[in-house]
């Protein structure tokens, strides 16, 4: 019941925030987050968490434009949403200001000092995830950057405040959703769903992805958030390729399983082989079932179909600029044919924070920069 309270007065505290269309409360802003419990955030991932890296590659999968960042205080950036991201939230949760985008020519000297956001839209653990849409920084190469990102810090600070530093520090991973959507769920550009039943792409998926976790544990990040990934069956996008398009597509959430419970063990398998270390599993699957199958406690009423988007569900074909989104921003459940708003973002980043171990395993974040 009390994580029930806490999350409905997030959710109204996004309300406050967004009734007015393109401005954010002040109470959200990097300089009024409070003390920050960690010194840095680093994050990789997709367009889910992508804050505009995207903008500076030679990509279809773009979102600097209006309507995307209508209610962000500064604007279209890049974010794939209407105003903040989950990883936006939890800063804000942690007392962080906003993470800055890798490919940003700005992001550079102290401005790296809290952390840098490594995420691309259409990313996927596969190199070949996404590769239709143009430029992107898969996972392989984000561990790169985020390399090339501690050069720079070796000359700013000495090798122990260095590794103090990352030691302390929280690195968040939210990948896979693509190398469903846009790899094993598109025979048509894909050949993986030929070659691999779904339980064997999970287990191609896991390994690959456990490679990138371990080299960025070998260069010295010490706390990992793992997202799983969430029912993209139940995605507008997906929605409007059913037969009936209030339905959920079954097959596409339940092939989700493996990777899920997968990525869940490795968590364990992790802290095990690793105990100068603490990894988490976030289970963005539950938090965004609870939300599908009980939406009225978080102030949702429309969960089948995005805010902003044409077709069937407005998920056929995704938000164009300057297209007309819904007013009732905080009621929906989606932004677009494929990313949630900044209201279910906000709930997705809470029960992260501080959520129960069917939330957050073993641990939550909270719990996490304690240590």
């Amino acid at each position: 019941m009390r994580n029930i309270i806490m999350i409905l007065l997030l959710v109204l505290l996004v309300q406050c925030c967004c009734s007015n269309t393109g401005a954010i409360s002040t109470m959200t802003t990097s300089s009024s987050v409070g003390s920050a419990q960690v010194p840095a955030m680093f994050v990789f991932g997709d367009s889910l968490i992508d804050v505009g890296n995207n903008n500076f590659l030679n990509s279809l999968a773009k979102s600097n434009y209006y309507p995307y960042g209508c209610d962000f205080r500064a604007g279209p950036t890049g974010r794939f949403t209407n105003g903040r991201t989950f990883v936006d939230l939890l800063g804000n949760l942690l007392g962080l200001p906003y993470v800055p985008a890798f490919a940003d020519p700005n992001t550079k000297g102290t401005r790296m000092l809290g952390g840098v956001n490594y995420a691309s839209a259409a990313a996927g653990i596969l190199d070949e995830t996404g590769q239709h849409y143009g430029e992107r920084y898969r996972l392989s190469q984000q561990v790169l950057n985020f390399e090339s990102t501690l050069n720079q810090l070796r000359s700013m600070m000495s090798g122990t405040n260095l590794t103090q530093m990352l030691a302390k520090s929280i690195a968040v991973l939210a990948f896979g959703s693509n190398d469903y959507i846009n790899n094993y769920l598109l025979p048509s550009l894909y050949t993986s769903s030929y070659y691999y039943t779904p339980p064997a792409f999970a287990n191609l998926l896991l390994n690959r992805y456990t490679r990138q976790i371990l080299a960025l544990h070998s260069v010295g990040l010490r706390k990992f958030v793992l997202a799983g990934i969430g029912p993209l069956g139940c995605i507008p996008n997906q929605r409007a390729s059913a037969a009936q398009p209030e339905r959920c597509l079954d097959y596409v959430n339940q092939i989700l399983g493996t990777y899920n419970e997968g990525l869940r063990s490795l968590v364990n398998q992790f802290n095990t082989n690793h105990p100068d270390a603490i990894f988490v599993y976030a289970n963005t699957y539950g938090a965004f079932g609870d939300m599908l199958n009980n939406p009225a406690p978080y102030g949702f009423s429309v969960i089948d179909r995005g805010c902003c988007g044409i077709g069937r569900n407005r998920g056929q074909i995704t938000c164009l600029p300057y297209a007309v989104p819904c007013s009732n921003r905080n009621q929906y459940m989606f932004w677009d044919a494929f990313h949630p708003t900044e209201a279910a973002n906000a709930i997705l980043a809470w029960r992260a924070y501080n959520g129960p171990p069917s939330d957050s395993y073993p641990i939550n974040v909270q719990q996490m920069a304690l240590i």
